[in-house]
């Protein structure tokens, strides 16, 4: 029943009362006729309701855009809300019911009266005010899903049905009012009671076949939805369940919130909007989208009627930070026009615009004039967009630039309609200088696309390294290209350096770098290696036919000890060479010898770059470029012998150096005793007449102190070629830092050389004139040495018993040389002594030695043969069984290569016996094992005879040799074989080379594969956490080594294992600074770091370093870039005043999950709340242009800031009085600059709070006071006395009498006096309380300039050069200073439209004031320029001789400071800064490149409407041939 009118409230009884007269006047309804226009008004809303959408999802677009074009009170955030519950409160018997609530104003008569019509929106011809719909039926889609939607606003109760009213025959427009269901209370206990109802509610019955499909757009709700809604902050789907398992629905809640942060250009404004949605059963997502907002005029080929009220086309182009908010697998909408479309334009940023749609609403009309203009206009907001993005913020660190080029266009659009947008942009952005560059300078570079280049991933490591070592790597960009930034240039950049068409450097360029650089000089060995690493890795395909050939590339040390270098070219094409050791125990050796020996031609690597390169696992491909390009030299002590032998001629001293050196080497091991006798015997030698001999017969000793100058007394077969060595080779001396002593040398080559003295000379069959005299009993003995029977005495035997027929029934295989006691009638033994005296020998173990050495040389070339090898086994049996000991036939022969193993002839001693014991062994190392094959099985049969030479039996922990040995390969290290190579380390002493080896092999086997030891973990359950931080963390494996290898920790901690917590953490800690390095570590990383850090910060030890890297490096992820803890803060409300006024460090991009560890972060450094983080907002003030953003609370809470930093600091940080030096101090005169304002003191009874510039108590409240030494400390005058100039500086303000006279008294008690005397205002009454400001004429002034000589016209263009008006048009165009593009071209004009006259005297300027007291004051004045720009006159004055230095500086500082004040004579604080640009374009004579560099060095640039004005104003300057 209806309740009576009298219970009605107002508003209700109002809006009853409306519908009722709708419902009478326009329908007819209890009129008793008929409208004749139902039938037709009816379908026409049938026909539109059913047609015009396509999709039942548009009735929630039509309602969120009636939502956007509602008004709301203000103080409100605007919020849409829709709730859907299984509750049939209207009473239709709908089984779901959906709610959407509003809280705008509310419905007026006029919105009602829309609803009830069609075509007649209240919004039409307002789309210039912000309104975003435009059909006017917008209301009626609603009927698609729902029979009878009802509204309750504003006292309005109202229902429409589809079905045809029975009193009028018209459906959908008919209002119909709802007496009792549901009722407020109804929508409220659904609502919730404890919240206040919003305004206006819709109630949607829901069409049974209908509730699938709105349930499922709810679900899918985009949560972009707000991203271009400039009303609606909030937007949420809920349902009315009391089980929450039985949704149907999945809820979410968006919010939105803009922080207008940038400065306004170009017709443009940027901003940063957050957008977060919280969903059921899934948390909050955030996202921020970084804003650009600009307008374009509508050109009139693009007019279209439905938008002819429209002047202007508004672009927004959204760039989102991070990744996109979206709903599972749903795609997002790349084109809104203020609600999103279903255009999936695959752009990584986000088109909006006021575009025609079709009526689906499912793309924007292509064909449409209108919105072919828009998409014409997108390259260009994009490209400003984008230009503002990299190079606004002066402070953003080099490394988060490249991630803003990721919303470049660089795939195909999926709309192919939209390729001209992507080809649009794609233009621009080549022409523009926007690519970051590598200067290794703080100054940031950019340049054009085109003018960039690309650099090998490892000349980056190159150059990074050479960078950590100081090198100074500033004249980067000298050489020719500018170079991508290396933040950028990363193969992750790859498809947007591929769509901005940057190329690779040429291979020149690397050898101007490289030389340029002085990084072959200047870098330390291990990266010298990787230099010329990568230039033989590059050789073949790239630098093999350029100028790298012709660079000092090799470092070598020259014959005086020098470090010196060559190019390859030279290396490879000139008859000397450059020489590494094959040893590296040689190196040092060969480079001091090769001093002494110049002849050779021979110069060696610097040792420090040998041993390097011995050590580096780059060696094998240097080796081999070395040898095969630069045609390096590889050589043995022996091998470079050879060369030396070659090069000797007649030089005495490197002929007896030579020899030394061959002695040393010896000595030292570095040359076989074979190969020693070969250089002997091809080597020259001196003679006892200082000549250089190298053919000869034999060589004798020096005569002095030798014996056969007793026999001879001088060389008798000198012509018979036996060579008398000099007394040089007796001598001692010092060579090559080496020192040799008297008569060593002369042993040394009596052994290699055969330098021989009697007896052992061997004499010619010639004439031998000493025995022609008496014989002394020496010579006698000589003589017989020599000559007796078929063998020398010294290789005969006499044997005194049985042995002798027992050795040669035994070694049949060797002739041993028994002297024949039968031959000389048995008596010989009779001589013994004499025989012993002369050489004979006579012992068995002689004889056994003999037989050994025989044996030895005939192995000399091809080892023994199987035969005798076995004959010598037999041997050792046949004596040990005749009781004889072979111990002196077996060490004849130990130490002879003469035993074939499986690897080549060897030593018995270094020979194995391969046994099941060497199994395991044999797999990691390459072990000589006695060749069975080769001897037969036979050979095991002598086992002991073996084991007495020496041959190994059984394996008996032979560890050493397994060391020795060792062969690495990663499929045979078995787990037996790891064992092994642990136990070697156990039980082996001295194993530190072996040690060293096995540091940089990846032997052993982690989860990740097979790893090397320094790079690999053994896990302690104490601090398992660290290794969890990083993915790919590489462990020991116990699956496939089983529990064992534990008890092996300490050997393995010797190899380098990662075992100690000290040890792990420093691991840690250095993968931490790489990642960091690289920018590489995650979200996931730094929570797992926090985490990890929360684990450990108990333990004991504390890792320290660790923690170091934790608060010292750059790894948080701040809206600034990455940040160290001690420069980020964790947000918290209290820092919300602030961020509007500073860039502030956040956290950001790790959602909620954070703050679980804000006290971690406060340990660490992280400033959490405000009062602490007074440093971040002085350091990153950026108070806006817009003063109306000050609120009470931000100026509070910026100087509580400023308060706390003064507090801990003497004086503020450089730049802070220019950034607080702006107009945000709200005074009873407007907003002003804090020095420019005055703080009010009630106490003060003179003057009031409107007299001047006093600081607004009513607007900030009382609290202001408490201000008063912070307010001084940043200019604020805080003593009224004080403020009596910046009160007068006002007081033209005041025309009321009373306020006048104040402020009179007031300056007159202050004492105060102008500092023009020039100012000649006065204040007229005009009788009321009131008067005027006016001139007086009692004081005149006149200013004139005198020139003696007269003046002469010249051609402007002489004098006002390109080069000067593009470094003043960039200035004008520096979005700081933000002059419209007209309003600087007109500036610019003034300066051209000049004409230009010279004078050689100095220009006299003349000023003449005339005071009311009659008398007259002259002051003149002369300078060197004079712009008199009212009479657009340029005065010069000219020198006919060549200007001097000083001159020159002199006129160009005149001449810059003229043009500056002429051209900003209202921007006084830019003067100084134009002044210094054009100082320095006339220094350099305005040339058109130094030009072009000194804008990019400051980050100016000629907009594309500076440059066609440019064209247009000095078309003959920007002629090419100018």
């Amino acid at each position: 029943m209806a309740s009576p009118p009298a219970m009605m409230s107002a508003a209700a009884a109002a809006a009853r009362e409306h519908v009722d007269k709708i419902r009478r006047e326009r329908y007819f309804i209890g009129r008793d006729e008929q409208n004749p226009l139902a039938e037709d008004m009816h379908q026409a809303v049938n026909y539109l309701s059913q047609e015009l959408y396509s999709k039942d999802v548009h009735f929630l677009m039509e309602l969120i855009q009636n939502a956007e074009d509602n008004e709301y009170p203000s103080g409100v955030s605007p919020a849409l809300e829709f709730l859907i519950t299984s509750k049939d409160i209207t009473g239709s018997g709908a089984s779901s019911t959906l709610l959407i609530f509003n809280n705008e104003n509310g419905f007026s008569s006029s919105n009602i009266e829309s609803v009830c019509r069609v075509g007649r929106s209240t919004k039409k011809g307002n789309r210039h005010q912000g309104f975003i719909g435009e059909k006017g039926i917008g209301f009626k889609s609603v009927f698609l899903i729902s029979s009878a939607p009802h509204i309750f606003s504003n006292g309005y109760q109202i229902k429409f049905n589809e079905k045809a009213c029975a009193e009028c025959n018209i459906g959908y427009i008919v209002p119909e009012w709802v007496e009792s269901t549901p009722s407020l209370s109804d929508i409220k206990a659904i609502y919730g009671c404890s919240k206040v109802l919003p305004t206006t509610t819709i109630i949607l019955p829901l069409k049974r076949e209908k509730v699938d499909a709105v349930k499922k757009q709810l679900s899918s709700m985009h949560p972009e939805m707000l991203l271009f809604l400039s009303k609606i902050r909030k937007l949420s789907v809920r349902e009315d369940n009391n089980d929450p398992k039985s949704s149907t629905v999945s809820e979410i809640s968006i919010s939105s919130e803009k922080n207008y942060q940038m400065r306004k250009n170009l017709h443009a404004e940027s901003y940063t909007l957050h957008l977060s949605a919280e969903e059921s059963g899934k948390g909050e997502d955030e996202c921020g989208y970084y804003m650009w907002r600009q307008k374009f005029p509508v050109k009139p080929e693009n007019r279209v009627e439905k938008r002819a009220e429209i002047d202007e086309w508004v672009i927004t182009l959204a760039f989102p930070h991070g990744q996109r908010l979206s709903r599972g697998k749903q795609l997002s909408s790349g084109v809104y026009a203020f609600l999103p479309t279903e255009m999936v334009t695959d752009f990584p940023f986000i088109i909006q615009a006021d575009f025609l749609l079709a009526s689906s609403r499912e793309a924007i009309l292509f064909d449409s004039p209108w919105n072919k203009g828009i998409l014409e206009c997108i390259p260009s907001a994009f490209i400003n967009a984008f230009v503002t993005l990299v190079k606004s913020r002066a402070d953003a660190p080099p490394m988060s630039l490249p991630s803003m080029f990721k919303f470049l266009p660089v795939n195909p659009s999926l709309i192919p309609l939209l390729e001209p947008v992507r080809s649009g942009i794609k233009e621009m952005v080549l022409s523009e200088e926007i690519v970051p560059c590598e200067s290794y300078t703080p100054q940031k570079i950019f340049c054009k696309p085109s003018e960039a280049a690309r650099l090998k991933p490892a000349f980056w490591t190159i150059l990074g390294k050479a960078r950590d070592a100081k090198v100074d790597l500033k004249n980067l960009l000298t050489h020719g290209t500018y170079i991508l930034s290396a933040h950028f240039d990363k193969s992750t950049y790859n498809n947007v350096l591929e769509f901005m068409e940057i190329k690779s450097v040429s291979p020149e360029w690397y050898a101007k770098c490289i030389e340029g650089s002085n990084l072959i000089k200047e870098v330390e060995d291990d990266l010298y290696l990787e230099i010329i690493y990568f230039v033989a890795n590059n050789w073949e395909n790239y630098f093999s036919d350029t100028n790298m050939s012709s660079i000092p590339l090799l470092k070598f040390v020259d014959g005086s000890g020098v470090l010196s270098f060559w190019s390859v070219s030279r290396a490879s094409q000139k008859s000397n060479r450059l020489c590494i050791s094959s040893e590296k125990k040689c190196i040092s050796w060969l480079i001091s010898w090769n001093q002494e020996f110049p002849s050779a031609g021979r110069f060696f690597l610097p040792l420090s770059t040998q041993t390097a390169l011995d050590d580096s696992p780059l060696k094998i491909t240097v080796k081999n470029w070395l040898q095969n390009v630069a045609r390096v030299e590889v050589s043995s002590v022996y091998s470079y012998g050879l060369t030396v032998v070659g090069s000797l001629v007649n030089d005495r001293r490197p002929i007896i150096s030579f020899a030394h050196f061959l002695f040393h080497s010896f000595n030292m091991g570095y040359i076989e005793s074979y190969n020693i006798k070969e250089l002997c015997m091809a080597m020259p030698v001196i003679d006892s007449c200082g000549y250089a001999v190298k053919n000869r017969t034999s060589v004798m000793v020096p005569a002095k102190g030798s014996k056969w100058v007793g026999l001879m007394f001088s060389n008798p077969w000198k012509n018979n070629g036996y060579i008398e060595l000099s007394a040089d080779y007796k001598s001692a001396g010092h060579f090559a830092g080496n020192y040799t002593s008297e008569n060593q040398l002369l042993k040394f080559l009596g052994e290699n050389l055969q330098a021989l003295d009697v007896p052992h000379i061997r004499p010619p069959d010639a004439i031998f004139p000493t025995v022609s005299s008496l014989l002394t009993v020496d010579n006698a003995l000589y003589c017989w040495n020599g000559f007796v029977g078929h063998k020398p005495p010294r290789e005969s035997f006499m044997s005194s018993a049985n042995w002798g027929s027992l050795l040669q029934g035994g070694a049949s295989f060797v002739d041993l040389p028994m002297i024949d006691q039968g031959y000389y009638q048995n008596k010989l033994h009779i001589y013994k002594e004499e025989l012993r005296a002369i050489g004979v020998r006579f012992k068995f173990e002689e004889a056994s030695s003999y037989i050994g050495s025989r044996l030895m040389r005939m192995a000399a070339s091809n080892g023994l043969a199987r035969e005798n090898v076995y004959a010598l086994l037999r041997l050792i049996r046949f004596l040990r069984e005749k009781v004889l000991s072979p111990s002196d036939l077996i060490n004849s022969v130990k130490s002879g290569k003469w035993m074939k193993s499986t690897l080549g002839n060897k030593p018995p001693g270094d020979c194995i016996i391969y046994d099941s014991n060497w199994a395991v062994a044999s797999c990691i190392s390459d072990q000589p094992f006695l060749d069975v094959k080769f001897y037969g099985e036979d050979i095991l049969a002598y086992k002991s005879e073996l084991e007495l030479l020496g041959v190994i039996v059984g394996f008996k922990d032979n560890y050493k040799l397994v060391i020795d040995n060792f062969k690495f390969s990663s499929t045979s290290v078995t787990p037996e074989a790891t064992l092994l190579i642990l136990k070697c380390i156990r039980y082996q002493d001295s194993c530190n080379e072996f040690i060293r080896k096995l540091n940089g092999l990846k032997w052993l086997n982690t989860n990740l594969g097979f790893r090397a030891p320094n790079e690999t973990f053994l896990v302690d359950p104490e601090w398992e956490c660290l290794l969890k931080v990083f993915d790919g963390t590489p462990v020991i494996d116990y699956g496939f080594y089983g529990r064992e290898i534990a008890s092996y920790k300490e050997e393995l901690k010797k190899t380098g294992l990662i075992t100690r917590f000290d040890e792990a953490s420093k691991a840690i800690a250095n993968r931490f600074k790489q990642l960091v390095l690289n920018s590489s570590l995650t979200n996931e990383n730094a929570l797992a770091l926090l985490g990890c850090y929360r684990q450990l910060k108990t333990h004991s030890p504390i890792p320290v370093e660790f923690f170091n890297c934790l608060r010292s490096e750059k790894w948080l992820h701040t809206s600034l870039g990455f940040r160290s803890p001690s420069d980020s803060i964790l947000y918290e409300d209290t820092w919300q005043p602030l961020s509007h006024i500073a860039s502030l460090p956040f956290i950001e991009g790790l959602g909620k999950e954070i703050y679980r560890y804000k006290d971690e972060l406060k340990e660490l450094g992280v400033t959490v709340e405000a009062k602490s983080g007074a440093k971040f907002v002085i350091n990153g003030l950026n108070i806006p242009d817009d003063s109306s953003v000050m609120s009470k609370s931000i100026v509070l809470s910026l100087l509580q800031c400023i308060k706390g930093y003064l507090a801990c600091k003497t004086s503020f940080p450089k730049g802070f009085k220019d950034k607080i030096c702006l107009n945000w101090v709200k005074t009873s005169m407007g907003y002003q600059c804090p020095d420019e304002c005055i703080l009010f003191d009630a106490k003060q009874s003179l003057i009031r709070i409107e007299d001047g510039p006093f600081i607004d108590e009513a607007f900030y409240g009382s609290e202001i006071a408490s201000f008063k030494d912070t307010l001084a400390s940043i200019g604020v005058i805080v003593d009224v006395s004080c403020g009596k100039d910046l009160v007068a500086r006002h007081l033209r303000n005041h025309k009321n009498m009373s306020s006048i006279s104040r402020i009179y008294m007031y300056l007159t008690k202050c004492k105060w006096w102008p500092e023009n005397k020039d100012n000649n205002w006065i204040w007229i009454p005009n009788g009321t309380n009131s008067g005027e400001w006016t001139i007086s004429k009692a004081v005149q002034k006149n200013d004139c300039f005198t020139i003696e000589n007269g003046f002469r016209t010249v051609d402007p263009n002489k004098v006002l050069k390109v080069g000067l008006v593009q470094i003043i048009l960039a200035f004008l165009a520096n979005p700081a200073l933000d002059i419209p593009p007209e309003q600087r071209h007109k500036m610019v004009s003034f300066l051209l439209n000049v004409s230009v006259h010279e004078t050689i005297d100095l220009i006299t300027a003349g000023y003449s004031v005339k005071l009311s007291s009659g008398g007259v004051v002259d002051v003149k004045a002369s300078r060197m320029i004079r712009w008199e720009r009212e009479n657009s006159k340029l005065y010069m004055q000219r020198s006919d001789t060549e200007a001097s230095y000083k001159e020159k500086i002199q006129f160009s500082t005149y001449f810059a400071d003229e043009l500056s004040q002429g051209l900003l004579f209202e921007m006084q604080d830019q003067i100084p800064s134009l002044t210094e640009l054009i100082k320095l374009g006339s220094l350099l004579d305005f040339q058109e490149d130094a030009v072009g560099f000194l804008l990019k060095s400051k980050n100016l640039q000629l907009f594309p409407e500076d440059e066609d004005f440019l064209n247009s104003s000095m078309p003959w300057g920007m002629c090419p041939d100018n």
